[in-house]
C-alpha cells in the first residue's frame, strides 16, 4: 500500500523530533538534525535524521554514515520494534499520530495468521501495539511503588486490554490492564515480554495495584540469557531480578544501564556484552537472590569481569526506596560503587 505508506511518512515527518525522541531516545539533537548510533538506538552518532525540510532533502529522512543505510521514519519504527509486516509498521505509526488503526476492511494486505500464544511473534506484536505508559495506570502504578521518574527509555509500555489465561483452559480469558516490558538479547532484539496486569481500583497496601489474579506476572517469549534493558551497556552495567527493583536504583543511576532478567534463575544465566567489564549485581534479600548473585559473580571472574554485588538494606532495592526514600537509597548505594562510578553516574 505505497499510498498508506507515503501518507504516513510525511506526517511523521510534521513530528521528526517527537518521533526521535520516542524510538531513538538514546541520541540527541544537534541543530537541525538527530544524532544516534544507529536504527536500533544504540548511543552513538553515525545516524543523523533531518528534522527540518532543507534544500539538502525532507525532514525525516536519515542515513546512517557507518553503513550507508537510509530510508525515511517508517524505516526507523520497523527497524526499531522488529516488525516485518507492514501492517505492523503503519499501525505503530498511527498509534503514535493518534489515528485510528488499519482494519481489513481499509487494508489491502492479508490478516496476518494466528501465531503460538507465548511465542517471541506472538511477544513483539503484543509490545507493538501496546502504547507508551505516560498517563497511563502503568506509570501510576510504578509512582505508587515509589518510582516517581521512571527512566526506561522505550522498554515500557501499556497494554490496556491484555489477555490474561487462567490454569484452568475451559475458561475464558480475563482482560486487564496491564504494563508490558519488552525482553531484548545484547544486539537489542526483542526476544519476549514480561506482562504486569493491573487492577484500576486495587490500589491497596497489600497489592500495590497488581490485579487479583493467581499469578499477575508473566513473561512469554525467549528468556534465557537476556533481559528486560535500560540504557545500552558498553563497560558498566547492573542486573538484577525484577522491574521495579532496577527502576529503583534506576531513580538514583539514571545514566548506568541496567538490565532485570526477572528472576532468579534467569539472572544466573544473564549473557554478557562483549565489552563489559564491570557488573554490579543487585542481590535480593533471599536465598533465591543470594544464590543467583553467588553464580553470576563466579560468571563475570571466568570471563575477566569484575563482578560486584549491591545488598539493599531490607528485602531488595524497591522496598528501600518506599521505606527509607530516595536519599537513604542513594546514600548506601553510593558507598557500594567504585570512586570511579561514582563520579561517572551519580549526579
Amino acid at each position: 500500500m505505497p499510498r498508506e505508506a507515503s501518507e504516513l511518512a510525511r506526517r511523521l515527518a510534521r513530528e521528526a523530533e517527537a518521533v526521535c525522541r520516542q524510538y531513538l531516545s538514546n541520541g540527541r539533537r544537534q541543530g537541525r538534525y538527530w544524532l544516534v548510533g544507529d536504527v536500533r538506538n544504540t548511543p552513538g552518532r553515525s545516524l543523523f535524521v533531518r528534522l527540518y525540510e532543507s534544500p539538502k532533502g525532507p525532514a525525516g529522512k536519515w542515513t546512517d554514515a557507518a553503513t550507508g543505510e537510509h530510508g525515511d521514519l517508517l524505516d526507523i519504527i520497523r527497524e526499531r520494534l522488529a516488525l516485518r509486516d507492514f501492517r505492523d509498521v503503519a499501525n505503530e505509526a498511527r498509534r503514535f499520530l493518534n489515528l485510528p488503526r488499519l482494519t481489513s476492511e481499509h487494508a489491502s494486505s492479508p490478516v496476518r495468521p494466528a501465531v503460538p500464544r507465548g511465542s517471541r511473534e506472538a511477544a513483539r506484536r503484543l509490545f507493538a501495539v501496546s502504547r507508551p505508559i505516560e498517563g497511563t495506570l502503568t506509570e501510576h502504578y510504578l509512582q505508587r511503588r515509589g518510582i516517581e521518574d521512571v527512566h526506561h527509555g522505550d522498554s515500557l509500555r501499556h497494554q490496556p486490554r491484555c489477555f490474561y489465561h487462567s490454569s484452568d483452559d475451559e475458561l475464558p480469558p480475563e482482560i486487564w490492564p496491564a504494563m508490558i516490558a519488552c525482553v531484548t538479547d545484547i544486539d537489542g532484539m526483542i526476544t519476549g515480554v514480561h506482562r504486569t496486569w493491573l487492577d484500576p481500583e486495587g490500589f491497596g497496601p497489600n497489592r500495590l495495584g497488581k490485579a487479583p489474579i493467581d499469578t499477575p506476572r508473566r513473561a512469554m517469549g525467549d528468556l534465557l540469557g537476556n533481559a528486560v534493558r535500560f540504557g545500552v551497556a558498553n563497560d558498566v552495567l547492573v542486573a538484577g531480578e525484577g522491574l521495579e527493583t532496577m527502576l529503583s536504583l534506576r531513580c538514583v543511576l539514571r545514566t548506568m544501564p541496567m538490565a532485570a532478567a526477572l528472576s532468579a534463575s534467569h539472572l544466573a544465566a544473564l549473557l554478557f556484552p562483549p565489552t563489559l567489564r564491570r557488573l554490579y549485581i543487585a542481590c535480593d534479600a533471599d536465598a533465591a537472590g543470594m544464590g543467583a548473585a553467588a553464580a553470576l559473580t563466579l560468571r563475570a571472574d571466568e570471563a575477566g569481569i569484575d563482578g560486584i554485588v549491591l545488598s539493599p538494606s531490607l528485602g531488595d532495592f524497591n522496598e528501600d526506596l518506599r521505606a527509607l526514600g530516595l536519599k537513604e537509597l542513594r546514600a548506601a548505594v553510593c558507598t557500594q560503587l567504585t570512586p570511579h562510578d561514582v563520579a561517572r553516574f551519580l549526579p
